[in-house]
């Protein structure tokens, strides 16, 4: 059997290039060893963090990370029967045989009954962005009641999420996103009041405006000079979630001034996290997120690409062009 995956051909230099990365057949073994599957890519993920793990993890010619839902089409793995439909950390690929007990990352586990969504919540809503929010959001911040909460990235897969969550929580949510037609997303679609494309508008003033009583709570995925400005505009005892620092992961060396005086005296707790932090909690994020869909209090987009076009998809992340999550079509 043929099968296609992208490997890694050159190291990113700044921004990541589509000659990076190169799309490479190959001939799967005709038998499976004890243990083993034989999966087809249903749909696979592309996500920011794949920048960073290229550059700690990967060795050139690697297979690109990431993950996929997939079909099992054969197996000698009585716990990945045939017919099953898997999670599987096993990359940019649109077929594979592999061990899943010896898959690292995620591992790899059955497809749990999606209640008629399609599979594709699995990599967003409901899979690793969904917890990146819900955990990333409540554990950290501890959002109450009545309080204010700034999210960037708002139109991404992560942020979108986030806004709904605050909002379901009782907060005010400031959003900003990088596109007109997201800002129009966030507030006709997701009921967002308080959305502005952040390259029009003064970011400073508009915290003074619309955050009137300060901010409590902030749910970072851009950093740079934005989470310099929010910082100056947060409350005493304020949350900031450091989710991510897009704005900064194709840079070579990265020097951002920081308001350390107002983190101090203000004494605002900031903390980065893993969403594997909470990995034995997946199951309570992954059943309210649920129910929050099935009683239409939470939504979410996604921008579908082709199995060819993953590498212009991962690109554009960077980019800010997809609306909510990310995800491949093979």
């Amino acid at each position: 059997m043929k099968a296609r995956k992208y490997i890694l051909k050159n190291r990113f230099d700044g921004f990541p290039k589509v000659s990076d990365i190169e799309l490479v057949e190959e001939t799967l073994p005709a038998e499976l060893n004890d243990g083993e599957i034989l999966a087809r890519a249903i749909c696979l993920s592309v996500d920011p963090y794949m920048r960073g793990l290229s550059d700690r993890l990967m060795k050139l010619g690697d297979v690109m990370v990431g993950r996929q839902i997939a079909l099992v089409l054969e197996s000698k793995n009585p716990k990945f029967p045939k017919g099953s439909k898997v999670f599987a950390d096993i990359g940019w690929r649109d077929a594979a045989i592999f061990n899943p007990d010896k898959i690292s990352g995620f591992g790899t586990s059955i497809l749990p009954d999606l209640k008629g969504l399609p599979e594709s919540v699995g990599l967003g809503v409901l899979g690793m962005p969904g917890m990146t929010a819900y955990f990333g959001f409540l554990r950290v911040c501890q959002p109450k009641e009545g309080e204010t909460v700034v999210v960037n990235a708002a139109g991404g897969a992560v942020g979108s999420l986030v806004c709904q969550i605050a909002q379901i929580k009782g907060c005010k949510v400031l959003a900003f996103a990088g596109t007109d037609d997201k800002v129009k997303w966030l507030k006709e679609d997701l009921g967002i009041k308080f959305a502005f494309n952040y390259k029009e508008v003064h970011l400073d003033s508009i915290l003074k405006k619309y955050a009137v009583e300060g901010v409590d709570c902030y749910f970072d995925n851009v950093g740079g000079e934005f989470s310099f400005t929010v910082v100056k505009n947060m409350n005493q005892f304020g949350r900031i979630s450091q989710c991510g620092a897009i704005s900064v992961y194709n840079e070579k060396e990265v020097k951002i001034p920081f308001d350390y005086a107002t983190l101090i005296y203000k004494s605002i707790r900031m903390e980065g996290f893993l969403v594997t932090n909470w990995v034995k909690e997946y199951p309570e994020g992954i059943a309210q997120m649920s129910q929050w869909i099935q009683e239409g209090k939470l939504k979410f987009r996604e921008t579908r690409y082709s199995f060819e076009d993953m590498p212009r998809a991962f690109m554009e992340l960077f980019e800010g062009k997809n609306t909510g999550k990310a995800i491949i079509i093979p």
